[in-house]
C-alpha cells in the first residue's frame, strides 16, 4: 500500500493551483466510493490488531500502537450509518492528521490517489439534508464519488470544545466598546465590519460562527470559496469592502474553489486586497508560514482551538481601530 501514498512528498506543489489529491477507497456493504484529501492522509496500511477498550464510542473498533502512538481505529462505515465492517484484519486503516489529532479509520479497500481541480468538486445535492456526513461530491470515470466531512464524524464521536474563555470575551467587549465611544468623540459614525466565514463543513462553520458572535461581531457565511469570493465582490460593489467586512476567515478544503486560490483572487483584487485573511484548516499537521505567504493570507490557524482563533481574529481586526 506504500505505492499509493508515494506522490504525497510532492504534494505542496499543487499549492495555489485548485487542484485537490484524492485518495479513493470503499465501505463494507457500499457500492460507492469515497474519497478523503491526501494532505490528511499519514499512511496506509492493513488493519493492525487492535485492542478493546472500556467505554469506547460504538464506532470505535479499537486502539492500535502505531509509529509509537497509540491511536484510536473508526469503523466508517458504521460511523457514517452503513453496517459494521467485518473480516476486519483483511481491510485497510487509513490514518490521517487533522483538527489538532490523529485517527485511524478502517474501511474495506483502497483504491488509488487521483489528482483533480477543485471545481469539478460540487457540493452535495440539497435533497440530502443536514443529516448525512458528506462535505462534497465529484465524478471519477463517470462515476460519484462521495468526499466525508471527517470533521462531523470526529465532532460527533469525539465533539470538539467550542468556547472561548470568558476573560477574551471580556477583553473583545470592552475593545469594541472603546472604539464605538472614540467614534462618537470624534464625530463620526461607529463602523460595524463583519466577518465572513467560509466552509463547506457545516460543523467548522457552527464552530467558528460561535467563536466570532462571542467576540461581538456579525457573520456572514459561505459554504466555499467561490460563494465567499462572490459575497466579496457584492459588498465591495456597493462601497470600500473593509468599512463592510474587516476579515475572512476561510478554510482550505472547500469545493468550486480552494482557500489557497480564494486568498490569492483577494490579493490580485484591488477592490479585495485590503481584507484580511486567515486560512483555518483541520489540515493541521502539514503547513507552515511559508505556504500562508505564497497566497497572501495573513495567518493560518489550524483546527479546533476556540482561544486561538478569537486571538487571531482580535489582532487583525485591530488594525481598523482608529
Amino acid at each position: 500500500m506504500a505505492s499509493v501514498l508515494d506522490s504525497v512528498n510532492q504534494l505542496t506543489q499543487i499549492v495555489g493551483q485548485n487542484r485537490l489529491e484524492l485518495l479513493l477507497f470503499t465501505l463494507a456493504g457500499r457500492t460507492e466510493r469515497f474519497g478523503v484529501n491526501v494532505f490528511k492522509v499519514r499512511e496506509v496500511l492493513l488493519c493492525p490488531k487492535l485492542t478493546a477498550m472500556p467505554r469506547l464510542h460504538s464506532a470505535v473498533v479499537g486502539v492500535s500502537y502505531i509509529r509509537g502512538q497509540t491511536i484510536s481505529v473508526i469503523d466508517l462505515s458504521y460511523a457514517i450509518g452503513g453496517k459494521r465492517t467485518e473480516n476486519i484484519d483483511r481491510c485497510y486503516v487509513i490514518v490521517a492528521e487533522y483538527s489538532r489529532s490523529i485517527q485511524g479509520f478502517l474501511v474495506s479497500g483502497v483504491e488509488r490517489i487521483v489528482n483533480i481541480n477543485w471545481d469539478k468538486v460540487m457540493p452535495p445535492p440539497q435533497g440530502m439534508g443536514k443529516n448525512n456526513y458528506l462535505t462534497a461530491i465529484t465524478e471519477i470515470d463517470g462515476g460519484i464519488v462521495e468526499i466525508l466531512d471527517l470533521e462531523k464524524i470526529l465532532d460527533v464521536i469525539c465533539p470538539n470544545e467550542m468556547e472561548v474563555s470568558k476573560e477574551i470575551i471580556q477583553e473583545s467587549v470592552v475593545h469594541n466598546e472603546r472604539q464605538e465611544q472614540l467614534a462618537v468623540e470624534s464625530g463620526a459614525e461607529p463602523i460595524k465590519r463583519k466577518i465572513l466565514i467560509a466552509d463547506d463543513s457545516s460543523v467548522a462553520r457552527k464552530q467558528v460562527e460561535k467563536t466570532v458572535t462571542s467576540l461581538g461581531y456579525e457573520v456572514v457565511k459561505a459554504k466555499n470559496g467561490l460563494e465567499a469570493y462572490n459575497i466579496l465582490k457584492e459588498y465591495a460593489a456597493n462601497g470600500r469592502l473593509t468599512d463592510q467586512i474587516g476579515l475572512i476567515v476561510s478554510d482550505i478544503e472547500m469545493p468550486e474553489m480552494d482557500g489557497y486560490t480564494l486568498s490569492a483572487k483577494i490579493r490580485s483584487e484591488p477592490d479585495l486586497a485590503q481584507i484580511k485573511v486567515i486560512l483555518h484548516t483541520s489540515l493541521s499537521g502539514v503547513f507552515n508560514q511559508s505556504l500562508v505567504k505564497k497566497v497572501g493570507a495573513d495567518n493560518f490557524v489550524a483546527k479546533y482551538k476556540p482561544d486561538e482563533l478569537a486571538k487571531a481574529i482580535k489582532d487583525l481586526m485591530a488594525v481598523y481601530d482608529r
